[in-house]
């Protein structure tokens, strides 16, 4: 089983190599599509594991409250662009432009998180606490992954 950093990066990992595959892709292709249903999912519950298993322990220091917030508040943000990608046309020009946004900013997050964040956040988890953690954030993604269409459905209703 991996630590909590394995297994964010691991995704992290996974997550370029398709932000890489929507790039080179053109118009609304079988390959673009199955790699941005990919993306969109794992990353949505990524974000939500991420949050509630890592950054939960983050901010029970003062100084990682602002960490936690502030990659909370790129979640979402990055949340909100792909929710605008999922509503246009993947054959439009704008699409590309607004992934491009996507991609710049996801990148910067992720490079971010593992160059800056699991620094920190290495003061807060112990040692003998990191494959627990591991495991928290990999059942807790793929709890979440089941509920992206009911939370979007509540978002919704709102």
């Amino acid at each position: 089983m991996p630590d909590i950093y394995d297994a964010i990066r691991a995704d992290h990992d996974r997550h370029r190599a398709l932000l890489d595959t929507l790039a080179e892709t053109s118009g609304d292709s079988e390959e673009r599509r199955a790699a941005w249903e990919e993306f969109y999912h794992d990353v949505k519950a990524h974000a939500a594991a991420e949050e509630e298993t890592f950054y939960s322990k983050l901010i029970t220091q003062t100084w990682g409250q602002e960490h936690a917030r502030h990659s909370v508040h790129e979640h979402q943000q990055l949340d909100d662009i792909m929710e605008e990608l999922n509503e246009m046309e993947m054959s439009s020009p704008g699409w590309l432009t607004r992934f491009k946004t996507l991609k710049d900013e996801y990148e910067h997050h992720m490079d971010e998180e593992e160059n800056e964040v699991f620094e920190r956040a290495q003061e807060v988890i112990p040692q003998a606490e990191l494959k627990g953690h591991g495991e928290k954030f990999l059942a807790r993604k793929e709890k979440e992954a089941g509920l992206i269409e009911k939370k979007k459905e509540d978002a919704l209703e709102e």
